[in-house]
This record gives structure tokens, C-alpha cells and sequence, in this order.
């Protein structure tokens, strides 16, 4: 296969003419984010070509208008945009350098291309592949996001960028398929330091609410009245306003899972130990998640932190009624 092939409009995706760019996006990653992502950008008027490890994924878009790859080199030779969204660093090593059997983008991208990576993993290997595919006249963008499934549903993600301005400038509109807000950090690795920090507060402030809800029920106050009378003063967070109704209502199925949460926080923890920098509060936090991911498992949701301290206090969080936080 060799050049750029053009697709027509997706017939199933309606709402949104064509775009009037000659991209073509490659799509890399078909999880809980990605799928609703690559759908998306389909909507935005982008062709798509997919590919991802599990082929019976691949069905959900191709059947949305997308068209399927056969793999990561396949994808990066037929795109001229390669967007990538797995779990991890090494997951996005191989689909970037390739593994035995599976060849990788760098194998057939086009010069010129942009690839952006939409994973969270380590800023010390983005700024590798950053050189690699600099090699191949490729520009990477480190390009994490935050807002959950819904987020990636609804379109309104926050993503975090690294890497050249210009190439940013360049892809901004398909970003703006998947997400509200898009922010350029600075040089390549930036995005993903960025999305640490961004971790790192998450986690804390889901800590804090755990604590006092934790609290509150052991002082003999309904904790729904409690996130009521607090989630819109100076203690309100997204973790109270979304995870917070869940947790008085012992619903713990995942939006964000602890062990997702679990690699970012090993992610942050290893920058900053390169850092020669004391992260007190994250490392606390990672340790009471390991009591969670080995009491409730990995795929339980980030909002079973409280559990961790329900155990330690030998007490139960829970309501009778949902709180009202519209």
C-alpha cells in the first residue's frame, strides 16, 4: 500500500459536513476512551482508519463509518494524522516501534505526519519517541486527557499538549472533535508532566472527601446533607460533585479504574523520584489504593479509595437518599 488513500464521508455519522482539510486520521486504541474518541472525530467530518490489539473492537467503528486497519503500520501508512490511546508506556512503544508480529507506525509513516499520543505514560519515554519519529520527519504530540468516559462521550475532554507549536496549530481541529479545552504545555514531555500533575491532585482531592465523609458519618451526621451543605463553598471539587453521590450510595463501578489510577501514580511517583522530589501526599494515596486494588480488584472505580479508610476507621459511608448537587 503506498500513498494516501481518500475515504468518502462515513455514511453512518451524521450532523456534521465533511471537514475541508485533507486529513486523514488514524486511530489507535478502541477502549473505554478511545472508542466514543474515535467516533468523535469521525462525527467531525474526519475518515478514519482503526486499528486495536482486540479486533472485535475494531466492528464498533467500522460500523460508525470508519474504516479498518490491519495493523499500526497499516494505519500510519494510510493516515497523515496517527492518533494513539492504550494503557501504557510500553503499550505505546509497541504500537509506535513495533512488536514481534505487529509492525509499528515508524515502520511506514509518511514524512510529515503527526502523531499524537493521547495515552498517559512516563514524560521520559515520550521525549524518546518525540526523537524517534523526528528521525522519520514525524512530529509527536503528547496529548493526555482528563474528564473520564463521559468526557470522551460528550466531547468535552481536557487535553494536555506537548511538542511542537506548530504541529499543535496543525492538528487542533481534530483535537477539537474530542475535547472543550486544549492547552499547549510546552515542549515535548510537557502534556504528559502536566497529566501528573493533574493526577496528583485528583488523587488527593479524592482523598480529602473520603476523609470527611469518613468523619461525617462517624460523627452521626448524614454525609448527603454534608456534601450538600459543602460542595459549593470553598471545599467543592469535581470529586464531590461526581464521585461523592456514589460513594453515600455505595455504587463503586468504575468511571476511572484504581488501577489506572494505580499507573499514573506509579508514573508520577518514578518522575519524581528522577526529580530528587518528595511526593508525601500521592505516595499515601497509592498506598491506600494498594489496600483497595487488593481488597476490591483493579476494575473497581477510583471512588473506593473510601473503602481503604472505612476499614481503618471500622466504618460504613452510606445514605439513605441522594444528595442534591445540581
Amino acid at each position: 500500500m503506498g500513498g494516501c488513500l481518500v475515504y468518502p464521508w462515513p455514511p453512518d455519522v451524521k450532523g456534521t459536513p465533511m471537514t475541508s482539510n485533507n486529513e486523514i486520521v488514524g486511530f489507535i486504541g478502541l477502549g473505554i476512551m478511545g472508542l466514543p474518541m474515535a467516533t468523535n472525530v469521525l462525527k467531525g467530518g474526519y475518515p478514519v482508519v482503526a486499528w486495536n490489539r482486540t479486533a472485535s473492537k475494531i466492528d464498533l467503528v467500522t460500523d460508525a463509518g470508519a474504516e479498518r486497519g490491519e495493523s499500526p503500520a497499516d494505519v500510519a501508512e494510510r493516515a497523515t494524522v496517527i492518533v494513539t490511546c492504550v494503557r501504557a508506556s510500553e503499550d505505546v512503544e509497541a504500537v509506535i516501534l513495533g512488536q514481534p508480529g505487529v509492525p509499528g507506525i515508524i515502520e511506514s509513516v509518511q514524512p510529515g505526519s503527526v502523531v499524537i499520543d493521547m495515552s498517559t505514560i512516563s514524560p521520559a519515554v515520550t521525549k524518546e519517541l518525540a526523537g524517534r519519529l523526528a528521525e522519520k520527519d514525524v512530529a509527536f504530540i503528547d496529548a493526555p486527557i482528563s474528564g473520564g468516559e463521559q468526557g470522551a462521550i460528550s466531547g468535552t475532554l481536557s487535553i494536555m499538549c506537548g511538542g511542537p507549536a506548530e504541529a499543535l496549530d496543525r492538528v487542533r481541529p481534530i483535537l477539537e472533535t474530542m475535547g472543550k479545552r486544549i492547552t499547549h504545555c510546552g515542549e515535548s514531555g510537557a502534556g504528559q508532566t502536566v497529566k501528573l500533575c493533574n493526577q496528583i491532585a485528583v488523587v488527593l482531592n479524592n482523598l480529602a472527601m473520603a476523609e470527611a465523609l469518613v468523619f461525617c458519618q462517624r460523627s452521626g451526621v448524614d454525609p448527603a446533607v454534608m456534601l450538600e451543605a459543602i460542595a459549593f463553598g470553598a471545599a467543592g471539587s469535581w470529586q464531590i460533585t461526581n464521585l461523592g453521590p456514589k460513594i453515600v450510595d455505595r455504587d463503586f463501578a468504575p468511571g476511572f479504574k484504581v488501577g489506572l489510577q494505580q499507573k499514573d501514580l506509579r508514573l508520577a511517583l518514578d518522575a519524581a523520584d528522577r526529580l530528587d522530589l518528595p511526593l508525601a501526599g500521592t505516595s499515601l494515596v497509592h498506598q491506600l489504593f494498594r489496600a483497595v486494588e487488593h481488597r476490591d480488584g483493579p476494575d473497581t472505580g477510583t471512588q473506593a479509595l473510601v473503602r481503604a479508610l472505612e476499614a481503618l476507621a471500622d466504618v460504613e459511608v452510606r445514605s439513605e437518599r441522594k444528595p442534591e448537587l445540581s
